[in-house]
């Protein structure tokens, strides 16, 4: 032992030994503190934001597309709440056309007049927007994908075909898809129809236009649906569309006398249709046809698209350069809310504006959008 002890004091190590033992003597008196644990901060509350992202249309005081838009341009009304735009981007445009090619009572509405229509928008396009058509009738049915080659969507106008159902739920729904499979944020779509369906539901409908406002599509309606309405109104009344027959022919009643020339050549009471199941179908087809109408100008408005509601084919056709012009003076613009879509149960519509600060720049951006927390149930 004394050799160790020794040893420890030749390197030096003694004084250290000597301290630790009269530490180790003072702690063995005393009475130790209970450790209190590190208190652990709380998790920050999480808000969750979303990004949204606008199609803002830009024209200058003549009409024209306004090139060169920027963030400092615009001013972003969400709720009446100013908001700075994160970015502003001109980029082609995916514009998926879909063409109503059913329905059982059709007048006005014939496949030829709507392969019309929609050959018209498709050549109104600029060569760099890509184009997909669709039809439905029975069942939706993707007739081509997005593409640039315009022979290709015009061979598939062309080849569409009428049928006796209208299955336009089922062709938003896949149109939605469709978008979704995208990488685009410029997407647009456009809807020649008369807006009904021949099975499903308002509610349902309006479930359908409530995806379209979520997924962010701008949804411009070339409609059938006034025109369709005004032929069948006389109708849904009961009054036949055919003239009553002559009492005589024109030669001979033009060598009858002034009076009975009169009465032979005067108007003929109308004739009416006494066919009371039919009569009510055609009124019920007119209410549809009305409604729908409506709600189409709404999805339209809501969406910032063009909404084209003609009482000719000649003025719808004639407005498919509106509807390009409309596509084409789009800029793709995104922000971040203030109020977080979380802050209301995951679902909530705002009501946005944007304006121009801009000398001479006009811009259209007025929607109601849909917002859905990532997680929550879709409507």
């Amino acid at each position: 032992m004394q050799q160790i002890y020794s040893k420890f004091r030749r390197i030096g190590l003694l004084p250290l030994m000597l301290l630790a033992a009269a530490a180790a003597y003072g702690q063995a008196g005393r009475v130790q503190p209970t450790p209190v644990p590190t208190p652990t901060p709380e998790e920050p509350l999480k808000i969750s934001t979303q990004e949204i992202k606008l199609n803002v249309l830009a024209f200058d005081e003549k009409g024209s597309f306004f090139k060169g838009v920027t963030a400092d341009d615009l001013v972003i009304r969400e709720d009446n709440i100013l908001h700075q735009p994160a970015s502003v981007r001109y980029i082609p445009a995916n514009v998926l056309v879909i063409m109503d090619t059913g329905g059982e009572l059709r007048s006005v509405k014939t496949l030829d007049k709507t392969r019309r229509i929609a050959l018209a928008l498709i050549n109104s396009l600029r060569a760099e927007d890509k184009v997909a058509v669709m039809s439905y009738a029975n069942k939706p049915e993707l007739l081509s994908g997005w593409t640039l080659e315009r022979a290709a969507s015009r061979a598939a106008v062309n080849s569409s075909n009428f049928g006796t159902r209208s299955a336009f739920v089922a062709a938003l729904d896949m149109a939605a898809k469709m978008f979704a499979g995208t990488e685009s944020d410029n997407n647009q779509l456009v809807l020649i129809t008369d807006g009904t369906d021949s099975s499903v539901s308002a509610e349902k409908k309006s479930a359908a236009f409530d995806r379209l406002r979520a997924a962010n599509i701008t949804v411009h309606v070339l409609s059938f649906a006034a025109m369709e309405a005004a032929d069948i109104e006389p109708r849904a009344k009961g009054i036949s569309k055919t003239p009553p027959p002559k009492a005589m022919p024109d030669q001979i009643a033009n060598d009858l006398p002034n009076g009975a020339r009169d009465v032979a050549k005067a108007p003929k009471a109308k004739t009416f249709v006494v066919d009371r199941p039919f009569l009510k179908k055609l009124k019920a087809r007119e209410a549809d046809l009305i409604a729908s109408e409506q709600q189409l100008e709404k999805l339209a408005e809501n969406t910032n698209g063009e909404f084209i509601g003609p009482m000719s084919i000649d003025e719808m056709e004639d407005k498919t350069g509106l509807v390009a012009q409309m596509i084409d003076s789009s800029y793709v613009v995104t922000y971040v809310p203030k109020m977080p879509v979380s802050a209301e149960h995951g679902v909530a519509e705002r009501h946005i504006e944007v304006t121009s600060k801009r000398r001479g720049l006009i811009v259209q951006a007025k929607r109601n959008v849909l917002l859905i927390e990532p997680g929550t149930k879709r409507p």
